[in-house]
């Protein structure tokens, strides 16, 4: 049986799209939201990464393998739906949409 998938968004690249497993994808999205402040300046994107894990199911993420490449991918597509913004600094900070 293949595996289910849902379609993300980048906002470093709009109109593209790529399908990935929709439970690693749900898993990282419930995570990253639960962790990320509702106002700026919000957390570092290593910060959140350290704030998330625990949040991860250990069957999908074993020791937090594939974190951080799932971060980036669910910030990506969450950016490009308005739904998490980059604060106004450098580095990377980033919060929720209120």
């Amino acid at each position: 049986m293949p595996e289910d998938k849902v379609e993300i968004e980048s906002i470093t690249t709009p109109g593209r799209t790529e399908r990935v497993s929709r439970a690693k994808y749900m898993a990282m999205r419930d995570a990253l939201l639960a962790i990320l402040p509702d106002a700026s300046p919000g957390l570092t994107v290593a910060d959140a990464r350290t704030a998330l894990l625990p949040h991860l199911p250990e069957d999908l993420f074993p020791q937090g393998a594939t974190a951080g490449w799932w971060l980036k991918a669910v910030q990506l597509d969450l950016e490009a739906k308005k739904i998490i913004k980059r604060a106004e600094s450098k580095p990377v900070q980033l919060y929720r949409c209120g």
